[in-house]
């Protein structure tokens, strides 16, 4: 089981300092994964909860594929519906040529109404949209010329080149309703999931996934699940506890057992929620030394 980073690319202290603080002592610790989230449009109900500045994702990538060298960079998520896929296809598989093949590729349909409303994109047909999207997406990286026909999104002997170095860089879907399940099966190489309880995931969302993958006929993708690490002076109450909440032996357990369930990558939020504060920028960055030094062994990629 690998381990990821979820970079803090928003908010009040975010700047190219932090930003590269974040990305070096993770890859200097040994983390696998660094990944970052996406808005365009910073209306109200975005600035709520995810306040300026916020650095756009795809072009941070394009910056991260030159200040690393070994560590995998990726998107929790992209919104597939945000940008025209022919963009989206160019510009990840220029980063995934020019990062030797370490991108992975997050989608998901969002949840801001307003910001939908400011791209001039129908917030009700988002679903169907990413799933058009998707699969113009692998046509554009199979194919040195392609076309593509669809409701949504149209092209005709469009020159594809650069390919992604890997081909096909893994596409992860997030998102934990029926729809978002049965487009990670359809669609996706894992299911990304944020914010999860233990019962829920293991004997719900699972369960589901594996029965959407068995009636589409097709392998269930793999499971990479992002949490949030909230660590407590002792151990936090089971009802409705997150994964990841808790004393260290609580998320250690946590992380043994979704070792157990299979899962091959958790990436980890470890920011303060407080987003107004002058220390928001870097407040969560001394977890990952803690958590490499008493819960994960980021060398064998399992947990202590």
């Amino acid at each position: 089981m690998k381990f990821g980073v979820n970079l803090i690319n928003f908010g009040p202290g975010v700047n190219q300092g932090s930003l590269t603080q974040w990305i070096k002592e993770s890859e200097t610790l040994g983390y696998h994964l660094v990944m970052t989230s996406d808005h365009i449009a910073i209306t109200e109900d975005v600035q709520t909860r995810y306040p300026a500045p916020f650095y756009e994702p795809i072009s941070t990538l394009g910056w991260m594929a030159g200040i690393t060298k070994t560590i995998e960079i990726g998107t929790t998520v992209l919104i597939a519906p945000y940008r025209h896929i022919l963009e989206t296809a160019k510009a990840c598989a220029t980063i995934d040529q020019l990062s030797s093949g370490r991108l992975i590729c997050g989608f998901g349909v969002g949840w801001s109404h307003q910001e939908y409303s400011s791209l001039g994109i129908s917030f009700k047909s988002r679903g169907a949209i990413t799933d058009e999207y998707l699969e113009a997406l692998r046509t554009l990286w199979s194919q040195e010329v392609a076309s593509y026909h669809g409701r949504y999104v149209s092209f005709e002997n469009i020159h594809t080149a650069p390919s992604p170095l890997r081909r096909f860089p893994p596409i992860w879907i997030g998102g934990a309703s029926d729809a978002a399940l049965r487009r990670a099966v359809k669609f996706g190489d894992a299911w990304h999931p944020i914010r999860i309880e233990m019962d829920w995931f293991k004997n719900s969302g699972i369960p589901k996934l594996n029965h959407f993958a068995q009636e589409a006929q097709m392998p269930a993708p793999r499971l990479c699940p992002r949490i949030k690490v909230d660590v407590t002076q002792s151990d936090a109450p089971e009802n409705g506890r997150l994964v990841g909440h808790g004393s260290l032996k609580q998320i250690r357990e946590d992380l043994l057992e979704l070792e157990e369930l299979g899962c091959e990558y958790v990436v980890l939020d470890t920011y303060n929620e407080d987003y107004t504060s002058s220390d928001h920028a870097l407040h969560g960055l001394p977890l990952l030394s803690i958590l490499s030094d008493s819960v994960i062994d980021l060398s064998s990629q399992t947990v202590k």
